[in-house]
C-alpha cells in the first residue's frame, strides 16, 4: 500500500533518475560548446592542421561545437584546465603530472598505441652525425637544446636518466637553453646554435626528426637538406608512458564517458582525421587513467628535489 512518503521518495528517485537524452541534453544546455587545447610540441601550423581534426571529429560525435587552441607552452594548458577553461587537453606525461600535483581536478582518457604496439616512448639526446660527438663523456661542457620546462621527453626525463648516471644538467653542459617546443630543439642542432637537443623518440620510424624531415623542414646552416641519416643518438632513457588526453574532472559523467568512446572509436569512424595525428603512426587510442602516471609523479619531485638542493 502506497503512502505519502513512498510517493514522494518514488517522485524525487524519478527526478534523479533521468533518462540518458534528458541527461544529454542537460549538459548539452550547459556545455554548448567545449575547447580542446593541446601542448605546443611542433610548429603552430602543423599543430593546427593535426588537432583541428580531432576537434571537428568531436564536435561531429558530442553534437556540441568544440573549439581547437594551441597553447602557448606547456604551463598553459595546466593552468587552462585549473581556471576551467579548457575543457579537454592533449598533455605531455609531466605536464599532465604536474597538473595532478598543482591540484588541478583532471582525468585522464585516452592514450595511442602505435604502431610498434607500445603505449609509450623515450626520451633522447641527439646529435649531428658529423660532429666528434658519441659518448655523454664527449658532450661535457657542450650547448644542450631543451624543449619546455614541463616537457616530460624535452626536460624532465632526460634531467632524471642523467642524473642516475651521475651527470647534473645545468653544471654538465656548458649552457642550457629552451626552445619552446620539440621542433624548435631540433632546428637549434641544425643551425648550430646547439651541439645536443633533447626529444621524444616514439620509435626508430617515428620521431620530430623523422617528421620534419617528411616535411622538407631538415637543413643545414647553408640552407643543405638533411635526412634522419644526418642524426645520431648518445643517450635514451627508460620507457615513458605515452601523452594523455585529459577531461576535466568537473564535467557531467556523461560528457566524459561521450569524449573517450568517441576518441576509442576514432580509427574506424574518421580515419584520416586519426591518420593526421601521427602521420599514420598510430593505430588506436587505449584507455589510461591517472595511476599510470605515478612514475612520472615521482620523476617530478626527484628533479624537484634536486632543483632545490643545486
Amino acid at each position: 500500500m502506497l503512502n505519502r512518503r513512498t510517493l514522494i521518495a518514488a517522485a524525487l528517485a524519478a527526478g534523479v533518475m533521468a533518462p540518458p537524452a534528458a541527461q544529454a541534453q542537460g549538459w548539452k544546455e550547459k556545455y554548448p560548446e567545449l575547447t580542446f587545447a593541446a601542448i605546443p610540441t611542433e610548429n603552430p601550423s602543423v599543430t593546427t592542421d593535426r588537432y583541428s581534426k580531432l576537434a571537428d571529429y568531436l564536435s561531429k560525435e558530442l553534437g556540441v561545437k568544440v573549439d581547437f587552441r594551441i597553447a602557448n607552452d606547456y604551463a598553459a594548458i595546466i593552468e587552462g584546465q585549473r581556471a576551467g577553461n579548457i575543457q579537454i587537453a592533449y598533455y605531455g606525461p609531466a605536464s599532465y603530472a604536474r597538473a595532478l600535483m598543482t591540484g588541478v581536478e583532471t582525468e585522464a582518457i585516452t592514450r595511442a598505441r602505435r604502431n610498434n604496439g607500445s603505449t609509450g616512448y623515450t626520451s633522447v639526446l641527439l646529435v649531428r652525425a658529423d660532429s666528434p660527438y658519441r659518448t655523454l663523456e664527449d658532450l661535457k661542457g657542450k650547448t644542450l637544446a631543451l624543449v619546455d620546462p614541463n616537457s616530460t621527453s624535452g626536460n624532465n626525463a632526460p634531467r632524471f636518466f642523467l642524473d642516475k648516471k651521475g651527470v647534473k644538467t645545468d653544471s654538465y653542459f656548458g649552457k642550457v637553453f629552451f626552445a619552446g617546443s620539440h621542433e624548435n630543439a631540433v632546428l637549434a642542432l641544425t643551425q648550430g646554435t646547439a651541439d645536443v637537443a633533447a626529444n621524444a623518440w616514439y620509435a626508430d620510424t617515428d620521431t620530430h626528426v623523422t617528421r620534419m624531415a617528411e616535411k622538407g623542414m631538415l637543413k643545414d646552416a647553408a640552407g643543405k637538406p638533411l635526412t634522419p641519416d644526418d642524426f645520431r643518438v648518445v643517450f635514451r632513457t627508460d620507457l615513458l608512458p605515452g601523452d594523455p588526453y585529459a577531461v576535466l574532472a568537473s564535467l557531467p559523467a556523461e560528457l566524459k564517458q561521450a569524449i573517450k568512446q568517441a576518441m576509442l572509436d576514432m580509427p574506424k569512424k574518421d580515419a584520416a582525421g586519426f591518420r593526421a595525428l601521427s602521420d599514420g603512426k598510430d593505430i588506436e587510442f587505449v584507455p589510461t587513467e591517472a595511476k599510470e602516471y605515478d612514475g612520472v609523479i615521482e620523476m617530478l619531485k626527484f628533479n624537484d628535489r634536486a632543483r632545490r638542493t643545486g
